[in-house]
């Protein structure tokens, strides 16, 4: 099986939820990874796949809203620092693909499928071969132990529970870093 490894200079993990159910609040991993073993990374059907993200590095660009999402209310970081996936069937053919696995965010393990969808390759100025693959989906972060919130004078609560997530991804073969 080839190696290949997320270039995340050139790749993206963002996610946002709903703030006070009116405006969203995006963010990302400072440090963050994902590993493919495959036995052709075009047909994604043959892949391992494994991520990892160091929790404490979420930036959502407010120092206050990250050391609040770092503490014991959200990711508690200091008993559980990575949130990680792991697949265990990836199904589909062509450029559309849904890979199911297991995430564990604060200890919680769950079930998740992700559509994705593979760019293309191209080869890089520098020589090797890389290829792209995109990700949009959701989950419900009290599934997770992620269950802290306000409810609003108005009605509703200040944190959506459901969190979009957004892969943009360019996977190098691992020998070329």
């Amino acid at each position: 099986m080839a190696k290949f490894t997320a270039d995340t200079a050139h790749s993206e993990l963002e996610f946002q939820v709903k703030h006070m159910m009116v405006t969203k609040v995006k963010g990302t991993f400072g440090e963050w990874s994902i590993d493919v073993e495959a036995d052709n990374i075009e047909d994604f059907t043959t892949a391992k796949i494994k991520g990892k993200a160091n929790a404490a590095t979420i930036d959502t660009k407010v120092a206050d809203r990250d050391a609040h999402l770092t503490s014991a209310d959200f990711f508690d970081v200091e008993n559980h620092p990575e949130i990680t996936f792991e697949s265990t069937k990836i199904e589909g053919s062509g450029t559309k693909f849904d890979v199911t696995g297991n995430l564990t965010i604060k200890d919680v393990t769950n079930e998740v499928t992700i559509p994705v969808e593979y760019n293309g390759q191209g080869v890089s100025p520098f020589g090797p071969t890389v290829y792209g693959f995109e990700s949009k989906f959701s989950i419900n972060r009290e599934e997770f132990g992620l269950t802290w919130n306000q409810t609003l004078e108005t009605g509703g609560v200040l944190v959506s529970k459901d969190v979009k997530v957004s892969l943009e991804l360019q996977l190098n073969p691992a020998d070329a870093e």
